[in-house]
C-alpha cells in the first residue's frame, strides 16, 4: 500500500515527505533492459563542468542529457549512496563502517538515533526492517564543520523530515524481488571479497596481519600504510542485514566484483552479460576523492571552496580518463546495442563547501534511443534517480523516491507512459 506523502511547511525550507516506503511503479519513464550508474566522488557542479582537465566528461555532457538543476542529498559519501540505491539514509549520517554480522545491535531505523560523525557514532549497526530514517536539514552544522558557516544540504532550502514508515532495503531487494539481476562493480575489490572489509587497496585490508610482514621492514607496516582505493562506504549495499547474512542468494556478496577478473567489469562488458542494473564505482584515485597517503596524482584538492582553482588538477584527469574508458567499454559492448538502455553519470555530492556554495552536482544521462543533446532544468536530486530508474525496471518507488515532491527524469530519459 501507498502511504501518502505528507507537506510540512517550514521557514525558508520545503520539507519533504514525513512517510514514505513502497509505492507504484513510477510512469512516465521509457522501459529500460540495463541500466549504468557511474559514481564519481566529491567535486560540484560549476568544478567539473567547462573544466579544461576534464575534456571528455565535458564533450560527453554535451553529446548525452546533462540536468543543469541536480542536487546531492546531504554529506557525507555513504549517506548519499544509500539514498542513490535506497530512497533514505536509513538514519546513517556518517561514514562509519558496518559493524558486520551484528544481530544483536540495534538499527538506527529502529531506535530512531541517527548514526553521526559529530557526536560520534559507533560502527553502523547492518540495516534492516523498518521504522524512521535521519532528518536532512537545509543547513548541516555538524558534519566536518563546527558552524556557522555551516555546510549546504541540497540547494540550501529543501529539507527532508525524518520518514517515519522507511523500509530497509534497496533496489538490490527489489530487483531480486522481481527475478531481475544486479551488480556492484568495485574497483580493487579485494579476491576474498567484501565481508569483514572496511577498506582495501585490492591485496591488503584493514584485516592484513602485518605481524607476519615487519619482521623483515624498518619501520613496520600498519594499517596505515594502505591506500584505502576500496571503501565500504562506497559500497553502499555491505551496509543490509540481508547482504551481510546472504539470506536471498539473489541479493548478496555475489553480486560484487571488482573491475578485473572472470567476473569483473571488462569481463561482462566484453562477454555482454550485464545485469539490468549495475552500479560502477572507480577507486578513490579514479572516482576523483583522492587520498592523503598516495602519489601526488592522487592527493586530495588542497582547497575545498567549489571553485576550479582549489583543485588538485591531476586527481581531475584521472577521473576524466576514467569516465572515458568505462564509457567506451559500455558503448562497445554486446549489452549495449540490445534493448533499451541507459548510462548515468553522476557525483555523489560536492567537496564539502560552505555557505553559500550549493551541493549541486553534474548528473550525465546517456541512452542508446531516444533524444540527444537535452539540458534540462528540471529540479532532480538522487531520489529522483532512483524513481526514474525504477519506472525503468518496472519496479515499485521506494521511501523519499515515492514522495509527491520527487521528480521523474523523463526528458533526461525519454518518455513514455
Amino acid at each position: 500500500m501507498k502511504i501518502r506523502a505528507l507537506m510540512i511547511p517550514l521557514v525558508f525550507a520545503l520539507t519533504a515527505a514525513a512517510l514514505a516506503q513502497e509505492g507504484p511503479v513510477p510512469k512516465g519513464v521509457h522501459p529500460l533492459d540495463h541500466v549504468f550508474v557511474l559514481v564519481m566522488e566529491n567535486h560540484g557542479f560549476n568544478e567539473i563542468l567547462n573544466n579544461p582537465n576534464a575534456p571528455f566528461i565535458n564533450q560527453y555532457a554535451q553529446q548525452a542529457n546533462l540536468a543543469t538543476n541536480y542536487f546531492a542529498i546531504a554529506h557525507p559519501s555513504l549517506t548519499n549512496y544509500l539514498e542513490i540505491v535506497g530512497g533514505s539514509n536509513f538514519g546513517v549520517l556518517s561514514d562509519n563502517s558496518p559493524d558486520w554480522h551484528n544481530a544483536s545491535c540495534t538499527t538506527n531505523l529502529v531506535s530512531g538515533v541517527p548514526n553521526t560523525d559529530n557526536p560520534s557514532s559507533l560502527a553502523i549497526c547492518p540495516i534492516s526492517g523498518s521504522g524512521t530514517d535521519a532528518a536532512i536539514p537545509a543547513l548541516d552544522c555538524t558534519n566536518e564543520v563546527s558552524g556557522p558557516p555551516c555546510e549546504v544540504n541540497i540547494d540550501g532550502t529543501r529539507s527532508y523530515a525524518a520518514a517515519t514508515s522507511t523500509l530497509g532495503i534497496t533496489i538490490a531487494d527489489q530487483l531480486a524481488a522481481a527475478g531481475k539481476s544486479w551488480k556492484t562493480y568495485q574497483e580493487n575489490l579485494p579476491m576474498t571479497g567484501p565481508d569483514l572489509v572496511d577498506f582495501s587497496d585490492g591485496n591488503f585490508t584493514n584485516n592484513t596481519d602485518f605481524s607476519q610482514i615487519n619482521p623483515q621492514l624498518t619501520p613496520p607496516l600498519t594499517a596505515a600504510n594502505i591506500v584505502s582505493l576500496y571503501a565500504a562506504k562506497h559500497n553502499p549495499f555491505v551496509y543490509f542485514q540481508s547482504v551481510q547474512q546472504g539470506t536471498n542468494p539473489l541479493a548478496s556478496y555475489a553480486n560484487m566484483s571488482g573491475f578485473d577478473g572472470m567476473r569483473g567489469l571488462w569481463s561482462d562488458l566484453g562477454s555482454g552479460k550485464v545485469p539490468d542494473f549495475s552500479l560502477i564505482v572507480p577507486n578513490q584515485c579514479n572516482d576523483q576523492h583522492g587520498r592523503g597517503n598516495s602519489t601526488a596524482f592522487c592527493n586530495f584538492d588542497p582547497v575545498s571552496n567549489g571553485t576550479q582553482a582549489g583543485l588538485n588538477p591531476a586527481l581531475i584527469i584521472l577521473g576524466d580518463q576514467v569516465v572515458q574508458k568505462i564509457v567506451t567499454a559500455i558503448h562497445g559492448s554486446r549489452a549495449w546495442k540490445e534493448g533499451h538502455n541507459a548510462i548515468v553519470v553522476i557525483w555523489d555530492e560536492n567537496d564539502y563547501s560552505v555557505q553559500p556554495i550549493v551541493n549541486q552536482v553534474v548528473a550525465i544521462v546517456d541512452t542508446n534511443y531516444g533524444a540527444h543533446k537535452l539540458q534540462s532544468g528540471t529540479f532532480y536530486n538522487h531520489f529522483s534517480l532512483l524513481r526514474t530508474i525504477e519506472g525503468g525496471l518496472k519496479l515499485p518507488c521506494l521511501n523519499h523516491a515515492c514522495d509527491a515532491t520527487t521528480n521523474t527524469m523523463s526528458d533526461l530519459f525519454g518518455e513514455r507512459n
